[in-house]
């Protein structure tokens, strides 16, 4: 770097660190009112039927009810709840309320009161004849099934992504580079094997909840746990069929997403009632409601097939990935390029040919949408698993077979849009990982005094920076009265501490302490516009704006100055107090700049700048995990996982930290204990945190995390994201560790102890 950096690459404490920590009211149902109205919802107790009837008069007439709405009452044209750049690659098969339902918790009935008990007992009172139907469970049998989960003539999709909802396809494409079969017709091996991930719940503490109200000038306010505050707003819009300009979204603060809330999960309703009735409203999902009303995980079956030679040498990949959207199709056609675009590339260094195809279906089951990883995490576990037992199958160490293949620094990544990897620090990731995890001396299984068997394995990972070519940040700084300094961003902080980053940023520019920085957002009619936090875009994305926003205020700072010197600009000196005038031995204050802007000025001390990349630059990882492993009952503990991270310049290392260890925690609980199953009906059996086992501190073992940075040109202070990548490496390190200690392969997560007994007598 060309500038010793003060306060970024600091480990600066989180700006809301205090209130969170004192457990000040800052949440969704903290900062809004209790006396409104109580939004519920009646589920739908089957995965594929017609309504026939409704009877909601009894539920009408008990007391303090306010309203019930069902199908009829609701507007007739059809939306996506995917919090995406518009035109939305997801297809528009949405109403508020539907005549069909598609799967078990489907919404049928919504439900508005003053007092929750009446509420709850209006639910029970609303009577509804259903026409059941034969549903499509099975995601292997969906593609040009006879039943068709969404056969109404209004559904479109936007995108020419290979949607068709005649023969329950979400989206469906196929990408080939260099002659594949002959490729493999002269590899010394060829390997193929299929790799099951279910949907996986992205469990945060807060549930899903929104608050509605009308303000003064009779425009719907929402307040939401969101990350997506200006995509809700148009998606609000078009389920209300109302014009933009007559909503207002923003968010408090937000008690985890992990991507989640990248969907408009409960906004629909409570704005709906708003909007008929003019009077506030809440809707607060329960634990169970977010497990099977929710957005999980995409389930994916992924069929991986790899050729190399004796050596090691891997010279082509053919990755097939069929995904399960469920019933709606969110997300469904994004999140299913990442299983092959941010998997292969992994594998540049001697790769002549590759191939990439997929489909994505419709079922009656509970819709999926955006989770950490997005869709690379479970082409990584795929990939990553399949090249360990190509190792296996050439007695090869694994990280050997690694280090010949793996991605390097100014490579051309085919696989990946073609991009540069410009800033690539995989190589160093493993000799790192190698050395603090001891490799060497722990990659062959021992046996453990108490019978059970210690055993390591490795993984690599990459993801991304942004969506490429599509994300816009925006930042828009302003100098205050005082001296210091307001930052507004409709980037939504979620836990992952960006407000702080940025300020790091605006900081580091100004020559200032981060405290002089105050962090406003996300509020669609005060905030820049900002596609939102997903796709590992803040840091990268809304960073540079922030650091753009930065440079011109400085500049607009220094023109007052000047202007009141009556001097060049460029002869003054910046500091993170004054601006000096050598000239003269003259100073201004910060303050002084302020006070002269408020008279007699013209340039600006508010400025608003924008960004977006036609690149998005990977983070890169390396993860190595050591088990023991008890074969008789197939008990999995962790006993050591060595992380090592490039995500550029680390911005916050406290915060870079704990997106590590929180990432490869809900990639542990994904591997080994975390699944969705349904009954034979379609209803989802985990739908608490009794029965869906997310990990506890006692299950995560000994998390140890490094960075290996790199210098990434394009981004703020070199920095790339870090936030996905994290959770990519522990189901294929964790598999090839169990495979190590038992020498059974278990293709299918999570990998429990009874399936990995299963393995073994097989």
């Amino acid at each position: 770097m060309s500038q010793e950096l003060k306060q970024v690459n600091k480990p600066i404490r989180k700006k809301d660190a205090m209130n969170l920590l004192l457990g000040k009211p800052v949440y969704v149902d903290d900062v809004t009112p209790h006396d409104c109205l109580i939004v519920k919802l009646v589920h739908s107790p089957h995965a594929n039927a017609l309504i026939e009837s409704i009877d909601t008069e009894a539920a009408k007439a008990v007391d303090t009810i306010e309203a019930v709405y069902t199908y009829k009452d609701v507007p007739q044209k059809r939306f996506t709840m995917a919090g995406q750049t518009y035109p939305e690659p997801s297809p528009y098969d949405r109403l508020i309320l539907d005549q069909r339902v598609r799967f078990v918790g489907d919404p049928v009935a919504i439900v508005a009161g003053y007092d929750e008990k009446k509420v709850d007992e209006a639910l029970k009172l609303i009577k509804v004849k259903y026409q059941v139907e034969e549903a499509v469970l099975d995601f292997r049998t969906a593609k040009d099934n006879p039943i068709l989960v969404h056969p109404e003539d209004n559904w479109k999709a936007l995108c020419p992504v290979g949607a068709d909802n005649k023969r329950n396809l979400v989206a469906t494409a196929d990408e080939t580079h260099g002659d594949l079969e002959e490729v493999f017709k002269s590899c010394d091996h060829v390997i193929e094997r299929t790799y099951h991930v279910p949907a996986v719940n992205q469990a945060m503490m807060e549930t899903f909840r929104t608050y509605c109200e009308i303000d003064t000038y009779g425009r719907l306010h929402v307040i939401s746990s969101t990350q997506i505050v200006f995509h809700a707003r148009r998606i609000l819009a078009n389920a209300l069929d109302i014009p933009k300009s007559m909503i207002r979204v923003e968010k408090p603060r937000i008690g985890g997403g992990f991507g989640a809330k990248q969907s408009l999960v409960t906004e629909i309703y409570p704005a709906f009632v708003t909007w008929m009735t003019k009077k506030p409203s809440k809707l607060i999902y329960t634990r169970t409601e977010s497990q099977i009303a929710g957005s999980p995980r995409h389930e994916m079956e992924v069929t991986t097939k790899v050729g190399a030679m004796n050596d090691g040498t891997i010279r082509a990949i053919d990755v097939y990935t069929l995904s399960n959207s469920g019933a709606f199709g969110e997300h469904g056609p994004t999140t299913v390029g990442l299983s092959g675009h941010k998997s292969i590339p992994l594998y540049t260094n001697n790769l002549e040919a590759f191939r990439f195809h997929y489909d994505v279906v419709y079922t009656n089951r509970l819709s999926s949408g955006a989770y950490r990883g997005y869709g690379a995490t479970q082409g990584i576990y795929a990939l990553e698993t399949c090249v360990n037992e190509l190792a296996d199958i050439l007695h090869m160490d694994p990280v050997e077979i690694r280090e010949k293949n793996m991605v390097r620094q100014g490579q051309k990544m085919d696989a990946y849009y073609g991009e540069i990897a410009d800033s690539c620090a995989l190589d160093k990731c493993m000799e790192r990982a190698k050395k603090e995890f001891d490799w060497e001396n722990r990659k062959t299984p021992t046996v453990m005094p108490d019978g059970r068997i210690k055993a390591a394995g490795v993984a690599m990972a990459m993801q991304g920076s942004g969506i490429s070519g599509v994300d816009v940040g925006s930042a828009t700084l302003k100098l205050n009265d005082d001296g210091s300094y307001m930052l507004s961003i409709g980037a939504a902080d979620m836990g992952t501490g960006c407000d702080t980053i940025l300020a790091q940023m605006a900081a580091e520019e100004l020559e200032c302490d981060v405290d002089n920085i105050v962090v406003f957002g996300a509020d669609t009619d005060a905030s820049p516009y900002d596609s939102g936090s997903y796709a590992s875009s803040t840091t990268y994305v809304t960073g540079m704006a922030v650091r753009k926003a930065s440079e011109e205020l400085k500049e607009n700072m220094m023109k007052i100055a000047a202007n009141k010197w009556e001097c060049d600009p460029e002869s003054l000196v910046f500091t993170g107090n004054t601006i000096d005038n050598p000239a003269t031995n003259e100073s201004f204050t910060h303050m002084d700049i302020a006070t002269f802007s408020q008279c007699g000025n013209t340039v600006p001390i508010q400025v608003t700048c924008t960004h977006s990349s036609k690149i998005s630059p990977p983070p890169y990882m390396v993860g190595m995990a050591e088990i023991a492993l008890d074969k008789e009952t197939g008990s999995v503990e962790i006993l050591d996982y060595v992380a090592v991270v490039d995500c550029g310049t680390v911005v916050n290392t406290n915060l870079a930290t704990v997106q590590t260890e929180g990432g490869l925690v809900q990639g542990i609980g994904m591997a080994l204990s975390e699944s969705i199953t349904y009954s034979p009906k379609g209803g989802l059996t985990e739908n608490n945190f009794m029965t869906y086992k997310i990990p506890t501190r006692l299950d995560m073992g000994h998390l140890r995390v490094y960075f290996e940075s790199s210098y990434e040109k394009t981004g703020p202070f070199g920095a790339k994201s870090i936030g996905e990548c994290v959770i990519n490496t522990p189901a294929p390190a964790l598999c090839a560790a169990i495979h190590s200690a038992c020498g059974a392969w278990v293709r299918d997560l999570p990998m429990t102890p009874e399936k990995i007994v299963m393995a073994i007598d097989e």
